[in-house]
């Protein structure tokens, strides 16, 4: 099954809600989607959704690089060696990992829909949806509450608050997020690198009544020996998210316990056959995983959701970078039911489900 044509696409997608995390604000993500076409008529989709605070790139360099290089060197190849394919871009594009995932996943979506299944069912089906957080930026105690509020009144039970700018806050809406909601919600709370060791045993020290289901990444993201000095210490799970972006990344962080849980974002680690590599190394480890996002188009979601679905080591999800996106070329690739992640029902990525796609 030959490649036989080619397309990228430049698109900069506005959110409804802008938002703040520990080092940034965001009112806009900028995308990157291609089109795959074989000598047999399938088409694949993937997207890239670049964060250049986060993986190192931008996305008009991606599409850059894709024109440059990755157009001619895909026309004419056989989509079933993926691998190979996908190892070649890794070669050629080191340190642009989201590049290399846009392609993963068009020749996931398209041998999906060859074998004529959706894609978690071909990568293992182990079970058919789970529950994704919602997320609260960095906001008062006040509008924290009045968005947990709102978010459980849709359905959410799992809220992933934002901090990481000032301890003695980040305490409080925890604390009044978990007494005003009760034990029904699970509360996430993610530092984003905003915290020093002392602000992390004050944080766990302030919230140790309150119902949090886990602790994202406090430290800075090279900081790995603090990292593992806060798990230690720490009664609640601990998390990676910034500190892993490579499989080796992932080797050192499990090899050395450096933290419970581990965020596989697709964006981050390459694509979805990376990410299963990255997931293996956790579970021989021990260690947990949860599928994350960037801000970016339900396309990319449909990818992460059909990956957490594929692996009984993936026990969280955090796939709601979609929800806020306007204008999103492929929005309504995923359905939400009482916060519950369920995939389209069609084959490969199941963007054939829609009827129109404004690319």
């Amino acid at each position: 099954m030959k490649i036989r044509s080619v397309s990228g696409h430049f698109r900069t997608l506005k959110l409804s809600e802008p938002y703040s995390i520990a080092y940034d604000s965001v009112d806009r993500c900028e995308s990157v989607f291609i089109n795959i076409v074989t000598d047999g008529g399938i088409q694949g989709w993937g997207c890239a959704a670049p964060d250049p605070k986060v993986t190192g790139e931008t996305a008009r360099n991606t599409l850059k690089a894709f024109d440059k290089e990755l157009e001619s060197y895909l026309l004419g190849k056989d989509v079933f060696e993926y691998a190979r394919i996908l190892d070649s871009i890794k070669s050629t594009n080191p340190g642009q990992p989201a590049l290399r995932a846009m392609v993963d996943m068009a020749l996931h979506d398209i041998i999906a829909q060859k074998t004529g299944v959706p894609l978690y069912k071909l990568l293992g089906g182990y079970r058919d949806s789970i529950p994704t957080s919602i997320t609260i930026g960095i906001m008062s105690v006040k509008s924290t509450l009045v968005f947990a509020e709102d978010y459980v009144k849709k359905g959410f039970r799992n809220l992933k608050i934002k901090g990481g700018n000032d301890v003695l806050e980040d305490i409080e809406k925890i604390n009044r997020v978990s007494e005003v909601l009760g034990t029904s919600v699970k509360i996430r709370f993610d530092a984003n690198q905003g915290y020093s060791l002392n602000d992390a045993m004050t944080f766990l020290k302030g919230v140790r009544k309150a119902n949090i289901e886990l602790f994202e990444q406090p430290t800075q993201k090279n900081d790995l020996e603090m990292l593992k000095l806060i798990t230690q210490k720490s009664e609640l799970p601990v998390m990676a998210d910034e500190s892993l972006i490579s499989l080796r990344d992932a080797f050192f962080i499990s090899r050395d316990q450096c933290t419970d849980l581990i965020n596989i974002k697709l964006m981050k680690t390459g694509g979805i056959l990376e990410g299963m590599h990255v997931n293996s190394i956790a579970k021989a480890a021990g260690i947990g995983a949860m599928v994350g996002c960037m801000d970016e188009s339900a396309l990319g979601i449909a990818a992460g959701l059909h990956f957490a679905l594929s692996r009984p080591n993936i026990r969280y999800a955090d796939l709601d970078g979609h929800l806020d996106i306007l204008d999103d070329p492929f929005s309504g690739m995923l359905k939400i039911r009482e916060g519950e992640l369920i995939p389209s029902g069609g084959n490969g990525l199941g963007w054939t489900a829609l009827k129109r796609i404004n690319i």
